[in-house]
């Protein structure tokens, strides 16, 4: 379990990310594309310090490898859509971006000044 202190630094989460970096270099070149593209769509739907996103990514990252090691083709296993496989899989994770927690908040407020 992670400390407070690590917590707030950030430093657990830098930790992961180098064991999911190198764990992402070991696969095939197809796959890493693949990776860089999942993760740059994934920190757009990241809470504020992307803790969220973190046990989603190790999740894809595990299927990828699976995959890899199967022998299966990136495409078989993702699809031709790698940003509606993302979003679909934050939704179903329930990842909430900041922006969706603010707009839901807004929402919220909104309702209740109108009595709804």
């Amino acid at each position: 379990m992670t400390n407070f202190w690590e917590k707030i630094t950030g430093s657990d989460m830098n930790k992961e990310w180098k064991s999911f970096v190198s764990r992402a270099n070991k696969l095939p070149i197809d796959y890493q594309a693949a990776w860089e593209k999942i993760t740059s769509n994934f920190w757009l739907r990241s809470d504020f310090t992307g803790r969220n996103l973190m046990p989603i990514l190790d999740g894809v990252l595990g299927l990828l490898e699976e995959s890899a090691a199967e022998g299966q083709v990136v495409h078989e296993v993702l699809g031709d859509d790698i940003e509606g496989f993302c979003s679909a899989l934050a939704g179903e994770a329930g990842a909430k971006s900041f922006r969706d927690k603010w707009r839901e908040q807004l929402n919220n407020n909104i309702a209740k000044k109108l009595g709804k």
